[in-house]
């Protein structure tokens, strides 16, 4: 029974090489060696008690506002702006704002340059935009309010 379920998990490239032996040690192994397996057999193999709920490993508004990455404008050339960071690079198609603007400007990270910079597109004009200027990581992407 168990072992047949085992031989439909296998890739056929296992199948066809005729890892899985008749012995239950061997079946072990055989589930050991297939990457397949272990990752479907993964949730099964942790005990109910042994997953934290995810509300726990959650932070609290303030705790995230307070490790904000802050970053300031190196270059602007049209829509496209280049920010530096002193730590960590936000990741890709993250929302970044410019603090200080006539508007509220929203830039979005489209590249990591090296050297703790990001090159981003510019979802507004950046006319008086200028070297120097703060801007913080809102840490999510680019979020527009749909429907009524």
């Amino acid at each position: 029974k168990h072992r047949a379920w085992l031989q439909r998990q296998l890739p056929p490239t296992e199948r066809r090489r005729g890892r899985l032996s008749i012995g239950k040690a061997d079946t072990m192994r055989s589930l050991a060696r297939c990457k397949v397996l272990q990752r479907a057999c993964a949730p099964l193999a942790a005990p109910a008690h042994a997953v934290a709920p995810v509300a726990l490993n959650r932070r609290p508004f303030a705790a995230q506002a307070e490790t904000a990455v802050v970053g300031k404008v190196s270059q602007v050339i049209g829509a496209v702006v280049d920010v530096q960071f002193e730590s960590a690079l936000p990741p890709i198609l993250n929302a970044l704002e410019v603090e200080g603007f006539e508007h509220r400007l929203v830039l979005e990270v489209a590249q990591h340059l090296g050297e703790n910079m990001v090159r981003t597109i510019a979802m507004d004009g950046t006319d008086g935009l200028t070297r120097g200027q703060k801007v913080l990581d809102t840490g999510a992407p680019i979020k527009v309010p749909v429907g009524e």
